[in-house]
């Protein structure tokens, strides 16, 4: 079966940002650096320590994320959201208050007509979440 993932990209705070996801959202956290793969002589000390791939693994969710950013540096825009299918009404208003943390809390988890909870958030990283528990669209 084909799955798709979220890969984030941040600029140089990935470690960081990982960090923060596993804590709200629970899971096993995995680093790889530049200073990993390659000679590591000739690379001055914050970029061997720049991620390349960060992989957070909960259950059936993977999140993966990097520091390397191309050319034309880390461009955050709107068109990108995260969706989070909970399995709780708990749960959901556990993620949903850990990822508002500094963040922007723009749709406040609500009752949906459908039955369950639905609510939007961009965190302190600038990535947009949409949270759901019980929705019309069922998880997979």
């Amino acid at each position: 079966m084909i799955q798709i993932s979220a890969y984030l990209t941040f600029d140089g705070n990935c470690r960081e940002a990982m960090g923060f996801y596993r804590e709200c959202l629970g899971g096993q956290l995995t680093f790889r650096t530049v200073g990993e793969t390659d000679p590591v002589e000739a690379l001055p000390e914050p970029v061997r320590n720049a991620v390349i791939q960060a992989t957070l693994v909960s259950g059936d969710l993977v999140l993966t994320g990097s520091d390397m950013v191309g050319e034309e540096g880390l461009i955050k825009g709107n068109t990108v959201s995260l969706l989070l299918h909970c399995n709780t009404e708990e749960e959901t208003r556990a993620c949903y208050r850990k990822l508002a943390v500094g963040g922007v809390a723009s749709y406040p988890l609500q009752d949906t007509v459908a039955g369950g909870l639905f609510g939007v958030l961009t965190d302190k990283y600038g990535h947009h979440w949409l949270l759901s528990c019980n929705d019309i669209y069922p998880k997979t």
